[in-house]
């Protein structure tokens, strides 16, 4: 039998609350309400949540591209409260843009039996574009929720969806 996943990208203190090391501000706390539904429901029909989580060393080299942000051990790579995990979800922490970039994300897919990914989280046209991308690489059937999605660049936010649904055939829900 097969299952769904509800893959939920850095949706952590250090990207959603105010003040976080690496914020999106407004728009990626008015996702929350969003990806909220979809955990629900993906639970609702049996499916796996995964949460995949930025998880960086104090001296990862990332951050001579961003500021350091959701370093091991701190509160900034917990997921945020609102979305409190349950003992069924999955954590599976990453240090690149890539939730497939050297995880376990691809043995928890093959050992919960999924058929099928929606993806969710921030930021759109990062960790959720490149983790729809080595999906879609693996031919694994991908959805992403619009409203479910937010980004730092609203132009980049409408790129990536563009790109996912174009380019990678993501199935966009909007």
């Amino acid at each position: 039998m097969s299952r769904k996943a509800l893959i939920v990208a850095d949706m952590l203190n250090d990207f959603i609350r105010e003040g976080g090391a690496l914020e999106l501000g407004p728009a990626g706390r008015a996702i929350i309400p969003a990806v909220r539904r979809r955990i629900e429901a993906c639970r609702a029909e049996g499916g796996v949540v995964i949460f995949v989580a930025d998880h960086h060393a104090p001296d990862d080299p990332e951050f001579s591209l961003w500021p350091a942000h959701s370093v091991a051990g701190t509160k900034g790579c917990e997921v945020i409260a609102e979305l409190a995990q349950r003992p069924t979800d999955r954590l599976v922490p990453k240090t690149r843009y890539s939730a497939m970039y050297k995880t376990e994300l691809e043995e928890v897919l093959k050992a919960e039996k999924v058929a099928e990914v929606e993806l969710c989280g921030v930021c759109t046209s990062i960790c959720v574009l490149f983790t729809a991308a080595d999906l879609r690489n693996r031919y694994i059937p991908t959805t992403v929720c619009a409203e479910a999605v937010a980004d730092f660049d609203p132009e980049a936010h409408r790129f990536a969806l563009k790109h996912m649904e174009k380019v990678l055939g993501v199935k966009v829900i909007r």
